[in-house]
C-alpha cells in the first residue's frame, strides 16, 4: 500500500487533537457550576479522536486505543444511574446532588459536587455511543466498497 505525503495532515491533526481533548477536560469540570459537563466533554472529546481515526487509520488507532466503545457506553450508563440512586441511600430523590467547598492538598479551595460522577457517566455515554455509531458507518461503507470492487 503506498503512503501518500500527508505531513501537514498528521502535523495539524496532533495540535487539533490536543487542544480539543484539553478543552473537553475543561468543559467535563466546569460542567457542575457554568455551562458545559459530561455531554459537550463527551462530543469534543469524540471529535479528537475520530479526528485522529481520519488522519492515521482505523488500524492503527485500534492498536493505540484498544477500547471496546460498546463497553464504555455500559460503563457509563452504570455509573451516571448509580450516581442518581446513590442519593437515595441517603433518603434524597433520585440525582438529587451534594456539592461542598473542600481544601484540597495543592489545590487549595474548590467547589465539589456529586454531580461531577452522574457528568463522568454522561461523558462516557457520550464517547461510546458516538463512536460506536462513526466507526460502524465507517467500516460498513469500507466493507460494501470493498464487496463492489470485487463484483
Amino acid at each position: 500500500m503506498k503512503q501518500s505525503n500527508d505531513l501537514i495532515l498528521r502535523t495539524t491533526t496532533q495540535i487539533i487533537a490536543f487542544m480539543l481533548l484539553g478543552f473537553s477536560v475543561y468543559l467535563f469540570f466546569a460542567g457542575h457550576n457554568a455551562p458545559g459537563g459530561g455531554f459537550i466533554g463527551g462530543l469534543m472529546t469524540s471529535a479528537a479522536i475520530i479526528l485522529m481515526y481520519m488522519t492515521y487509520g482505523f488500524e492503527k488507532i485500534e492498536k493505540i486505543i484498544p477500547i471496546n466503545f460498546r463497553t464504555l457506553t455500559v460503563t457509563g450508563l452504570l455509573i451516571a444511574v448509580l450516581a442518581g440512586m446513590g442519593s437515595m441511600l441517603f433518603g434524597a430523590s433520585f440525582l438529587s446532588h451534594a456539592d461542598g467547598y473542600y481544601h484540597l492538598p495543592l489545590i487549595g479551595e474548590k467547589h465539589l459536587a456529586t454531580a461531577l460522577i452522574f457528568d463522568l457517566g454522561v461523558y462516557l455515554v457520550v464517547v461510546g455511543i458516538t463512536l460506536t455509531i462513526i466507526l460502524s458507518i465507517a467500516t460498513d461503507s469500507e466493507d460494501e466498497s470493498n464487496q463492489n470492487v470485487g463484483v
